[in-house]
């Protein structure tokens, strides 16, 4: 697939960019490639191919989000500056 200097030029002016028409037609070059590409990729049988997000494998270094007391009421409510043995105190705000 070609892609024209005119077309770029409008997805510049779209994208709000200053290009000089050197770069225009540099890019339009680089665009027809591209899309070249994505033609030839298009041909390929992916039906037994499984679908992926990524081409490498993730793993989550995050806990699980698990219920659990680790503290209690005295031991957080102790480094409050103000508190009534069972609530935070907090300036009026209203």
């Amino acid at each position: 697939m070609k892609i024209s200097p005119e077309e770029v030029a409008k997805v510049a002016r779209l994208s709000r960019l200053d290009l000089p028409q050197d770069k225009l037609e540099l890019f339009a070059g680089q665009l027809g490639d591209i899309l070249s590409y994505m033609d030839k990729l298009g041909e390929l049988d992916t039906d037994a191919v499984e679908p992926m997000y990524s081409p490498v494998k993730h793993t989550t270094v995050l806990r699980k989000d698990e219920v659990r007391k680790d503290f209690t009421r005295d031991e957080v409510l102790s480094n409050a500056p103000e508190q009534d043995g069972q609530f935070f105190i907090v300036p009026r705000i209203v």
